[in-house]
């Protein structure tokens, strides 16, 4: 089996235009060939804001861009032929297809409903006003577009229990939706930022509504029949109760022709509150791991301060590599986004090789990386900015060298704090590699690969050294990286 490797296949201000799903289809041979093999997919299903969307506004899970609703049939990406032969050509590749799935709220209702509703104080979500008031509130989702086709579910007010937003009276906020099932306040297993974290955005959905929950699940059965999909990408998983999604995975994984490829992302820097969400789902998803992707951005921040022995300190691929799914940047994380934590440019390379060319965890490759990205937003400041994130000139080796070099045991020289190493064994069919990078100046390691590789000449696989290692007669090498660089060795 090769390595698994993931591609985020989108950003945050992918163009408009139906562009995406027939350039995956386009790109299919050459993402197998470099040794992609899966892609992370964004929302496929129309959001509030129709063919402007970047998915997570999420109105209707049935239309993939079928029907038209939200003033456009294409989604953003494109339509549902567009993604049914972008999947159909990914998978002809041996690529697998992740699906993203946004369960936590809804977009964009057709109708309002009147009803009672308390005020929460949005900072302590715990302190919910004993009076209940009256106001209309958009919740009620008939999707007439659709009319029936696929699900004839219509939601409405008792499959919510919160909204930020009500009219007459007119106020934003929050605000808890007095129903049958929100009796006790807001769901638990949630994160307790903010008291509890049930509540982000939108009409919030309840899964103490068992209607709401048996839709959800056969939800999943049309969609992996619909497009075939390996796998699901959990949005938000925060702000849902962990008893809803350890339930769900379970059905979906039994009604799946093959096991699927899960991760969710559960954004939080803390270490021990991603283990407690795993252990609460039975360990039945990957998580993301923040907390290294924080690293990797205060260690591009302070240079030559930061200390590398460090860099996988209080990260979940050091505390359970089994189930994290290690990254660089995703599209929360890119410049002008709510989670914004850039890692600068010329730390991108070193932090893409401690994922890619690792034992531990499954490296997911964020796809302006690859590709590059241009465009413009207004930022915190309220001015606008325009970004342009350039393609890493050494990701499209780095890919490939984690499978034809990333083998065999690991080895790590974390023994200094601007210069690291890890060499990898190699086994009787592939070979291995050794792997320097340093934050500050030339770095040098002397790297003990064993007798069995006496007398082998190394080279630098990206070019970065222009000399040939040789080792000595008791297999040691002395390996060398340019400052502020990393170095692949690999034997002639």
């Amino acid at each position: 089996m090769r390595n698994p490797t993931l591609l985020q296949f989108f950003h945050w201000y992918y163009p408009q235009g139906s562009k995406l799903w027939p350039e995956a289809a386009d790109r299919a041979p050459w993402l197998a060939e470099t040794g992609f093999t899966a892609l992370w997919l964004p929302p496929a299903y129309k959001g509030e804001s129709g063919g402007y969307s970047v998915g997570y506004d999420s109105y209707d899970l049935f239309d993939l861009g079928e029907f038209d609703a939200k003033g456009s049939r294409a989604t953003k990406y494109g339509d549902k032929q567009q993604l049914l032969d972008a999947i159909a050509a990914l998978k002809s590749h041996q690529l697998g297809v992740i699906l993203d799935v946004v369960f936590n709220h809804k977009m964009g209702a057709d109708e309002k409903e009147r009803v009672q509703v308390n005020r929460v104080n949005p900072v302590n979500r715990e302190e919910i006003d004993d009076e209940a008031i009256d106001a209309d509130i958009w919740t009620r989702f008939t999707f007439p577009q659709r009319a029936g086709q696929y699900s004839q579910f219509i939601w409405d007010h008792k499959c919510f229990s919160g909204v930020d937003h009500i009219e007459n009276p007119d106020e934003n906020g929050v605000f808890k939706i007095v129903n049958d099932y929100t009796g006790d306040g807001w769901n638990d297993q949630v994160d307790d930022e903010l008291g509890n974290f049930d509540y982000l955005m939108g009409a919030n959905i309840d899964f103490r509504n068992h209607a709401v929950t048996e839709e959800l699940k056969y939800w999943a059965r049309w969609v992996l029949q619909e497009t075939g999909c390996t796998g699901f990408r959990l949005d938000a998983v925060k702000h849902i109760p962990a008893w809803f999604y350890k339930e769900w995975i379970d059905h979906v994984q039994e009604v799946a022709d093959q096991p699927l490829f899960m991760v969710a992302e559960y954004w939080s820097y803390e270490l021990d509150k991603l283990q407690h969400y795993i252990h609460q789902v039975g360990g039945k998803t990957m998580l993301f791991d923040a907390p290294l992707q924080l690293n990797f951005h205060h260690a591009s921040e302070q240079g030559a301060d930061y200390d590398l022995t460090q860099i996988f300190n209080d990260t979940l691929v050091a505390a359970d590599a089994f189930h994290a799914v290690t990254l660089v940047d995703n599209h929360d994380t890119q410049p002008l986004q709510a989670l914004e934590a850039p890692v600068a440019q010329w730390f991108r390379p070193l932090a893409y090789g401690l994922i890619l060319l690792r034992e531990q965890g499954v490296p997911c490759v964020f796809y302006p990386d690859l590709f590059g990205a241009r465009y413009q937003d207004e930022g915190g400041d309220g001015d606008q900015h325009e970004i342009e994130i350039a393609p890493i000139a050494e990701l499209e080796a780095l890919v490939r060298a984690r499978q034809q070099y990333a083998h065999g045991v690991q080895t790590d020289y974390f023994d200094h704090a601007s210069c690291i190493a890890f060499s990898r064994s190699g086994t009787e069919e592939l070979p291995g590699c050794v792997v320097i990078l340093s934050n500050g100046e030339e770095g040098e390691k002397n790297v003990a690969l064993g007798e069995h590789d006496a007398g082998t000449a190394w080279y630098d696989l990206l070019g970065h050294r222009d000399e040939t290692v040789t080792c000595d007669d008791a297999g040691n090498g002395l390996f060398r990286c340019n400052g502020g660089s990393i170095s692949v060795w690999v034997k002639q």
